[in-house]
């Protein structure tokens, strides 16, 4: 893996991929410098389980998503639109109302946002592709995603997580590519039919789909442009949405890099995709070389080389290196 991100070994931004895995830090000050934090074990570790497992389990990303992005952070319940700009892609994201099965009355619910949306979308896209159906019985299967994902499956955590799919099921998504004087927009929702089901507490406001139906547009576009991708290397990134990003960014990007012209991508075109919320360029970088590095601990066969100027990108195999091939589940009669 080609690596020069050790220009300054004095920058722990800077260090190279070998030096972080050797000089891991502890996990508190006073402790031992050999102790591992919970995040880099769930970085290293499952490398050398998931290789003794002859059909790993596989999430998947719609090609949209691996280039544009959800809100990083949560933008608060009172913001209604966001926006995000990648190059010629306008990305923008309505939350949505919903009909509250206890009051009989719409409520708002908030935008989606932080890792579990991401991987909330990843799972419905296996479980769609893996059924051969748009229709998805989400109770179960995303109470058992969430337990491999995270380790355990306390009612907190379950809480959270369905509370963003209740924010995605609502969302409506507007695209819009740009080229010269030209425009192509599309309007639409991933989620487009959802059963819900609410917890009686005294918010009375706790509300998750138990049955989602995603739209026949997305669903039929997913079967045609989905990545592959490996859920216990989401599992080990699933700390930051940012290194999620860019774990699903490179799985689709750099299989498809010329072998014979490598790919520069600048820094300012970065911070524009991953960071438009960092004031400051050299936060960004700290953040993002962060992010990078704990991406090429999981994908080692990602080829890239990073300077002052911004990344190189050398083709490389995809995480997911096998032929897939998806069947529809058997006709029932």
């Amino acid at each position: 893996m080609a690596d020069s991100m050790n220009d300054n070994p004095q920058d722990p931004a800077q260090q190279s991929l070998a030096d972080m895995l050797v000089n891991l830090p502890a996990v508190r000050a006073g402790k031992r410098a050999t102790a591992l934090s919970r995040i880099h074990r769930r970085l290293i570790e499952p490398i050398e389980t998931e290789q003794d497992n002859g059909d790993p389990r596989l999430a998947f990303q719609h090609t949209v998503f691996c280039q544009t992005s959800w809100p990083y952070r949560d933008p608060g319940d009172d913001v209604r639109l966001w926006q995000r700009t990648q190059g010629d892609v306008l990305l923008e994201v309505q939350a949505g109302r919903v009909a509250h099965p206890a009051t009989r009355n719409t409520v708002e619910v908030g935008l989606p946002w932080g890792t579990k949306p991401r991987l909330i979308l990843a799972h419905l896209n296996a479980e769609a592709l893996r059924r051969g159906s748009p229709i998805i019985e989400v109770e179960s299967s995303l109470t058992a995603f969430v337990k491999r994902i995270r380790g355990f499956d306390g009612g907190r955590e379950i809480r959270a997580f369905k509370d963003q799919l209740s924010r995605l099921s609502a969302a409506t998504v507007r695209l819009a590519c740009f080229g010269g004087r030209r425009m192509f927009q599309i309007n639409s929702q991933v989620v487009t039919a959802f059963e819900l089901w609410s917890e009686l507490d005294d918010r009375q406001r706790v509300l998750w789909p138990s049955t989602i139906q995603l739209s026949l547009d997305y669903f039929e576009s997913l079967q045609q442009h989905a990545v592959p991708l490996h859920e216990v290397d989401l599992a080990a990134l699933a700390h930051s949405a940012m290194a999620l990003d860019l774990y699903a960014w490179l799985a689709q990007r750099l299989h498809r890099v010329s072998p014979n012209r490598p790919a520069f991508v600048p820094w300012a075109a970065l911070k524009q995709q991953f960071g438009p919320d960092y004031g400051r360029m050299v936060d960004f970088k700290r953040f993002f070389s962060a992010a990078l590095r704990q991406v090429l601990a999981r994908y080692q066969a990602a080829r890239i080389e990073a300077d002052s100027h911004g990344l190189r990108l050398f083709n490389s195999p995809p995480p997911v290196k096998k032929q897939l091939v998806l069947l529809p589940p058997p006709s029932r009669t």
